[in-house]
C-alpha cells in the first residue's frame, strides 16, 4: 500500500488491537510456522490463526490470508509474516503480520471502507471503533482529565 499521513496511526491502532493474537501466534514453534509455509498448508495455518483469533475477537474478524513468507538464516533468527485478513464490521483490512524472537508488527497493505467518509481522520476513528466492537472484551476508552 502507498504509504499516505494516515497509514502510520492506522498501523498503530491495527497493532494495538491484534496483538494479544500475535502473542498467541508467537507461542507456536517457529520452525512449524515456517514448515507449514513451505509445504504450503494453508488450511492447517487458517486454524491456527482462527484459533489464536478466536480468543478475542468475534468469529470471521481475523482471517489468514493469501500465504505468507519466512526467514530463515544460519546466523539469525527465524522470522515468519502471515498474510491477514481483518474484517471488522463496515472495513477490510488486508496486512502483513511479522513474527520475530522477541517482536511482532503489523503492516498494512490494502484498507477498504464500505461507506468511506471524505475526512480521512474520520475513517480512521472508525476503524478503531469498529475494532473496538469486534472483540469479546472491550476496554473503556481513556477518561477524560477532571478539572
Amino acid at each position: 500500500m502507498k504509504k499516505c499521513d494516515h497509514s502510520t496511526e492506522r498501523e498503530k491502532i491495527l497493532a494495538e488491537a491484534i496483538n494479544p493474537v500475535a502473542t498467541e501466534l508467537r507461542l507456536l514453534d517457529a520452525g512449524d510456522l515456517i514448515a507449514l509455509l513451505r509445504l504450503e498448508s494453508y488450511g492447517n495455518l487458517a486454524d491456527l490463526v482462527s484459533s489464536a483469533a478466536e480468543l478475542y475477537f468475534h468469529p470471521g474478524t481475523v482471517n489468514f490470508g493469501a500465504g505468507g513468507d519466512y526467514t530463515l538464516e544460519w546466523s539469525g533468527q527465524p522470522q515468519v509474516v502471515l498474510d491477514l485478513e481483518i474484517k471488522p464490521r463496515g472495513v477490510s483490512v488486508y496486512a502483513r503480520l511479522t513474527l520475530a524472537d522477541r517482536l511482532a508488527g503489523i503492516e498494512i497493505d490494502h484498507i477498504a471502507f464500505q461507506e468511506p467518509c471524505e475526512d480521512p481522520d474520520e475513517n480512521t476513528a472508525f476503524l478503531e471503533r469498529s475494532l473496538q466492537e469486534a472483540r469479546f472484551v472491550r476496554t473503556a476508552p481513556p477518561m477524560a482529565a477532571f478539572t
